[in-house]
Parts: structure tokens; C-alpha cells; sequence
């Protein structure tokens, strides 16, 4: 069961948290709980979809049956892993950065438990899928990251993301961001397997770069400038 309240929006009120939470965004996107109000109050059917194609694929379907949560006392052991895994890997990019897997803020505005977790488990992958493509945290990494996310999910907030975050640029990091990041995303999200039907957890042990050729991943090019 996802943990805490939900609140069930009538349509005005959606709009008007969605609105609030895109202007808010807008003006800080270190703002993640107002990242995940829009993602939620704009995504419905974009997670209706992404819930469906879990059903019919079998790892799909066994996360949807299981529903892991990527938490501290449930990924733990991937720092213990060989260097040369994809749980290793994982490892070193969230304690390179002093992130925490706990810090995700909860889902609110989803109607069912399946949504709800089809929600959450989206959120809490965006951290593999840095891992697996290789992406930095800055800006140009993150909308980057957003741009794959829009093509495997084609939820609206991803969009709107990669649209707020590209007008922070500075003239140097437009140009980088679109002639190397924009063009390699749209090619490495097109190639890529459905990744919302990856069960990360039990592929902590393979070896990162055979699970990234079986799955289509194709790294992040070099940071440029």
C-alpha cells in the first residue's frame, strides 16, 4: 500500500493545483513536491497507459504483484555489490551525490492504489535511469533525463520540464543541450526498452554494461564545454 492521505480533485481543482504547481515549479525547480503535484494532477492518463503495458508484460506484471519500493532498507545491499554491477553503480551515483532513496515526497492526487503506485514506482526509478544512461545531475543531465521520460511515459509534466528547465539555460548550455543532449535523448529514449517494466531490484547483481546492451541503453555523451 502506498503510504500517505490522498486527496480526490474535482476538475477545477485539479486544474488549479496543476496550474499552482507549474508556476511554482517554474520559479524554483528544486521545488520537488510541486514537480510531483503537477506530474500527478496532469498525468492520469499517461499513467493509465503506462499501467496497462505493465499488465501485459511479465516483469510488468510481476512489479505490479509485488509493488517494491525503492527505499533505504530495501536497496541497501547495492553497496556492497561488485564495482563492475548495475546495483554497484546505482550505489555510487546516490552516494556520490549525498542522495537519499527515502526522500521521494508521496503521491497525493492519484484515485486508485494501481495508479497510485504506478506513480510512485515512476518517481523512484528516475534514479536508475540516471544510473543506466549516465547522466548527471545539473541542469542539461536533468532535462535531458526528462525528455527520455516524456518518450517512455508521454506524461505532460516531463514536457513541461525540459520547456522550464531549457529556459534557465545560459546561452552556452542551450547550445550544449541541443546539439548534443536534446538529440542523443530522443535517439536513446526511442531505442530503449519499455524501462517501466524493468524489475531494477533483481538486476542489481548483472553486470552494468550487459544489462544496458540488452535493454537498448545508450550512455550519455561526454560532457561538453
Amino acid at each position: 500500500m502506498i503510504q500517505g492521505p490522498r486527496v480526490r480533485l474535482r476538475g477545477w481543482q485539479q486544474a488549479a493545483v496543476a496550474l499552482g504547481s507549474a508556476v511554482g515549479a517554474l520559479v524554483d525547480p528544486r521545488r520537488a513536491d510541486l514537480i510531483a503535484a503537477l506530474g500527478e494532477t496532469t498525468g492520469k492518463p499517461a499513467f493509465e497507459r503506462v499501467l496497462e503495458r505493465m499488465k501485459r508484460n511479465p516483469e510488468g506484471k510481476e512489479i505490479l504483484l509485488d509493488r517494491p519500493r525503492v527505499i533505504s532498507s530495501n536497496v541497501g545491499h547495492a553497496w556492497d555489490l561488485p564495482e563492475n554491477t548495475f546495483g554497484a553503480a546505482y550505489a555510487k551515483f546516490m552516494g556520490s551525490r549525498n542522495f537519499s532513496p527515502d526522500d521521494r515526497p508521496p503521491v497525493r492526487f492519484m484515485e486508485t492504489e494501481e495508479l497510485a503506485y504506478v506513480a510512485m514506482r515512476a518517481r523512484e526509478v528516475h534514479d536508475f535511469w540516471h544510473t543506466l544512461f549516465g547522466l548527471p545531475t545539473n541542469l542539461i543531465g536533468e532535462s535531458a533525463l526528462k525528455v527520455i521520460e516524456f518518450q517512455q511515459m508521454l506524461l505532460p509534466m516531463c514536457f513541461l520540464s525540459v520547456i522550464g528547465g531549457t529556459a534557465r539555460f545560459s546561452d552556452k548550455q542551450r547550445s550544449v543541450f541541443y546539439k548534443h543532449y536534446f538529440p542523443w535523448a530522443v535517439r536513446a529514449g526511442m531505442k530503449s526498452t519499455d524501462l517501466m517494466c524493468v524489475y531494477y531490484e533483481k538486476h542489481f547483481h548483472e553486470d552494468l554494461e550487459e544489462m544496458r546492451q540488452r535493454w537498448g541503453i545508450i550512455p550519455a555523451p561526454p560532457i561538453y564545454g
